[in-house]
């Protein structure tokens, strides 16, 4: 059960108050004055720099949008329920939040949860916007109410190995996975890069989502002597994972995938850091050349003076971003059979960055890059692997 506090999360920068009675609209979560979405995500716990972070970003779209007067005189809201990235509690979190009568869902975080809660997504047929999530599950076969914004696990997977292979000559790859649905859509994507190049795992290893059980796995990686260790997990296991292997002088090429929470990872790392590889599905968040990059840091600034700029923020920016632009363009009665209509036609170019949108192509953005932690602990661009 969720008390008020837990349901409800207020933001004063866009106004959110708790769904309260209006009159008669069409649609659910639309009134006069007001467009209200809904969030289940990470806020507490060992993954919550990632809920809180996506959280960030989309609410600084928001109150960006409601300062230039909001579309078509209403303003958008967003109620962000904690679901502490176990699926479970995101089901019973999702189930809040329809019953408290929002337009859509938006910002989820996770592939367990997001697969979890996807049955209630196509029964209540609300638009599911954003997921900070790869799963060929919310992409391939096509899911109409999903309207994803980054690029797949198998994309980020294939760019690893091959940069890997390429910029390396590494040959013995092992994998690290969280043991979940999360953790073997990564690992099926490793897997299939790999094939296509004829090369197997040397080695594989699980551990248990919200938990920083690795050292065993650890022992099991380092014994087949692999040459890059490629990580499909959350931040606080993944630093642990590495700081624990450099302390004991194994020392393969580390690179993770995006979900990790590459700041958070940043962080959690300190000294240990440098040289870790990430992919990301997003611009570099410090390169206010890039339009989208600048008009993020200016959003969030307004929004949440105290927060630092990062990747998962950004994504969440960008996230806000397209919901804001798909009601932009609904012409007539705002529905949510309206929005997705929106949404899955065309291209949403934010300087920079862009989506593109088709029949039975949810997918937005095809784009990855890679970054590495340098000396200082901070992340850069890489266009190869040292």
């Amino acid at each position: 059960m969720f008390n008020r506090r837990d349901i409800l999360t207020a933001v004063a920068a866009t106004g959110v108050t708790a769904l309260c009675p209006v009159r008669s609209f069409a649609e659910t979560g639309v009134s006069a004055d007001k467009i209200v979405f809904g969030q289940a995500a990470a806020l507490d716990g060992p993954a919550a720099a990632l809920g809180t972070g996506m959280r960030d970003g989309i609410l600084a779209a928001f109150a960006e949008a409601n300062a230039a007067g909001g579309v078509q005189g209403r303003k958008f809201e967003l109620v962000s329920v904690d679901d502490g990235y176990e699926p479970k509690r995101a089901i019973e979190a999702t189930r809040t939040l329809l019953d408290q009568g929002v337009f859509g869902l938006v910002g989820y975080v996770g592939t367990p949860t997001s697969m979890a809660v996807f049955p209630l997504v196509k029964s209540a047929k609300i638009p599911f916007i954003g997921a900070f999530t790869g799963t060929g599950g919310l992409r391939n076969p096509y899911q109409p109410l999903a309207v994803n914004v980054r690029a797949s696990y198998g994309q980020e997977t294939e760019v690893m190995v091959e940069r890997l292979v390429k910029d390396k000559g590494a040959k013995r790859f092992a994998i690290l996975y969280q043991d979940d649905a999360y953790g073997a859509a990564g690992l099926a994507g490793t897997r299939r890069a790999l094939d296509k190049r004829k090369m197997t795992l040397v080695a594989e290893a699980g551990y248990e989502r919200n938990t920083v059980a690795v050292r065993v796995p650890l022992l099991e990686i380092r014994k087949a002597k692999p040459d890059a260790v490629i990580m499909i997990g959350a931040y606080r296991p993944c630093a642990e994972f590495i700081k624990v292997a450099r302390s004991i002088n194994f020392d393969p090429a580390f690179i993770n995938i995006s979900f990790v929470g590459s700041d958070a990872l940043a962080k959690e790392l300190g000294p240990a850091g440098a040289g870790v590889l990430v992919t990301q599905v997003i611009p570099f968040p410090q390169d206010k050349s890039i339009p989208v990059v600048a008009a993020f840091h200016k959003a969030l600034k307004a929004s949440k003076p105290d927060a630092v700029p990062g990747f998962v923020s950004l994504e969440g920016y960008v996230v806000g971003r397209t919901v804001v632009e798909g009601v932009r363009r609904v012409k007539g009665e705002l529905t949510r059979d309206t929005l997705m209509a929106q949404l899955t036609n065309g291209t949403f170019d934010y300087g920079g960055f862009s989506l593109t949108y088709g029949p039975n192509n949810n997918q937005g953005s095809n784009a990855v890059y890679l970054t590495v932690i340098g000396a200082d602990g901070k992340f850069k661009p890489a266009t190869h692997i040292a």
